[in-house]
């Protein structure tokens, strides 16, 4: 049996991406962040859908098209368009930021930034 909140690092100078599973156009990661985020300058910008959900820590997103920022707790979740440009600007120096991201081709996703309810 796995857990995603076990094997935890102690020391953490990158962020940690693990695939759990995937296949078949789906790719489910959990991913490790303390104090980290994307590089400046830097956009991430995916063929696949991508839903994420914040477990633990807090996070803040920057998206593009439109433009908006998303601050993230425990709990919160936001499906992003594929094509969509985002970022992380900044996870909690001081506490594992915990996501659980699930990456999907195909149409079936809903519009671009549609967050939980």
């Amino acid at each position: 049996m796995n857990n995603v909140f076990k094997d935890i690092p102690a020391e953490l100078p990158e962020e940690l991406i693990q695939v759990l599973a995937g296949g078949a156009g789906c790719r489910i990661e959990r991913i490790l962040s303390r104090g980290h985020g994307s590089p400046e300058g830097f956009w991430y910008d995916q063929d696949e859908h991508e839903f994420v959900l914040l477990l633990s820590g807090e996070a803040e997103l920057e998206l593009q098209a439109p433009a908006e920022r998303r601050r993230l707790g425990p709990g919160d979740w936001l499906t992003i368009a594929a094509h969509r440009r985002h970022r992380v600007n900044w996870t909690h120096p001081q506490r594992d930021t915990l996501w659980l991201a699930v990456f999907f081709a195909g149409d079936s996703g809903p519009a671009s930034g549609q967050s939980g309810p």
